[in-house]
Order: structure tokens, then sequence, then C-alpha cells
């Protein structure tokens, strides 16, 4: 476990805590968020297609939906506390992949209009799912970040040495795929904002999660080779100097 205790601003450059820094990409991105939701005037293009209409809504997804956000938080909190190689290969994703679609959203703005207007039972779900509706907007839908997120979350417990196991892994794909196809048992999105998220995620796989590991692997192979072996023979001026003696 990194123990945080001994953290102060003046060591956030420091190898040991330099990691932190990537925190701040949340910040920005929040604030280039909002000003795309809710500062800048564009035309959105509407998002559709025909197995939306097969799709029924479900209420009860609204709970998948929602643990989007433990499941996100959850794996930024476990890394950061125990296994920071983890935790950089999952910044490195999302600002990947987060960066890609805000520039998607300002070049080609979408939007979805799938949501019922009236709602056949009534029950706790659909209240909380009316009160989702009234606070997000049906806007910058294509890729969802539902999906991103999920999958950031899958692969970085994938990548993660303390939970490779079998059942970890089982539990995690499965989550990140209930919480994907959440959204769209609650018309939260189209199935093409689910196919390009996925889409985005396979291209940035590999910049976020097998180069950072080919390029550790190559320096710690440099320093194999620059350090010297115990069994080299000696060069000429250590022989000449051990002679002297």
């Amino acid at each position: 476990m990194i123990n945080y205790k001994n953290f102060k601003f003046s060591k956030l450059n420091t190898p040991e805590f330099s990691h932190l820094k990537l925190l701040l990409f949340w910040p920005l991105y929040g604030l280039a968020f909002l000003l795309l939701e809710r500062g800048i005037e564009l035309t959105y293009h509407p998002v559709y297609c025909t197995l939306d209409d097969s799709i029924p809504f479900c209420e009860f997804f609204v709970f998948a939906y929602y643990f989007w956000f433990v499941f996100l938080i959850g794996i930024h909190i476990y890394t950061l506390l125990f296994d920071i190689p983890a935790f950089k290969k999952l910044m490195y994703f999302i600002m990947i992949t987060y960066v890609t679609t805000c520039i998607i959203y300002i070049f080609y703005p979408t939007m979805q209009e799938l949501r019922p207007t009236e709602f056949e039972r009534s029950n706790f779900c659909v209240w909380i799912v009316k009160r989702l509706y009234a606070f997000d907007t049906n806007t910058n839908v294509c890729p969802s970040l539902h999906v991103i997120g999920s999958f950031a979350v899958l692969f970085t417990a994938w990548n993660s040495e303390r939970l490779r196991t079998p059942l970890w892994r089982l539990a995690f794909t499965i989550t990140a795929i209930l919480v994907s196809i959440s959204t769209v048992f609650l018309k939260q999105h189209s199935v093409i904002d689910i196919a390009v998220a996925l889409v985005i995620c396979a291209a940035a796989y590999p910049f976020a999660y097998i180069l950072p590991e080919k390029r550790a692997a190559k320096r710690e192979s440099l320093k194999t080779s620059e350090s010297p072996s115990p069994d080299a023979p000696e060069s000429e001026p250590e022989k000449i100097s051990a002679v002297q003696k």
C-alpha cells in the first residue's frame, strides 16, 4: 500500500508522488465538458439506428448506469493505493479517449431523441430515471463516455497484477458490459454511441497499455546491459592497476 502520509506539494515532482499530477486532468476535463454542455451553442446531429427501436426501455438498468461512478472512482482509489503503474495506464487511456471524445463533440456535435415521454410503469426506478432526464442533457452522446469509462476500468483491472485472477476478471467484465448496455436500455444512448466508443477504446488501448510496457521493458533491458557483469573479464587498465598493487 502506498503511504501518502509523507506527501507534501513540494514533493509533487519526486518519483514517489509525481504520478499524482495526472489527476490534474480531471478538473481541466470537467471545465471543458461543462463548457461543451452548457456554454456553447452548437448545431447537433441526432444519432439513431433501427436497432434502437428493438431495445425496450427498462428502468431497472438505472442501478448499473449510476454504478458507473463507483466503478470509475473505485479503480482510481484502488490503483492510487496499491498499483501505481496500473494507475498511470488508466490515466493515459482516459486522457487519450476523453480528449478524443471532446474533439468529436466539437466538430460533430450529437444528440439523441430516444427518451420516452410517457412511462408504462410507476416505481422508484422510474422516479430516478425522470430525475436523470431532468438533470442530464441529451447532447454530446456519441461516443458514449459511460462505455469508454467502463472499459477504462476493465482494461486497468485486467492489466493489474493484483486483479488478474479469473474471478476478478469475470466480475469486472460483467460490470463493464452491464454499465455499457444500461445506456441503451435507459434510452440515454443509441447503439451507434456504443459502437463508436468501442472503436475509440480499441484504438487507444495500445498507446495506453501496450506501448508503456514495451518502453519499460526496453529501459530495463538497457539498464541490465549497461551494468557490469560480475563474470566479465577485467579491462586492460584494471589489470595494470591490479598488477601495480
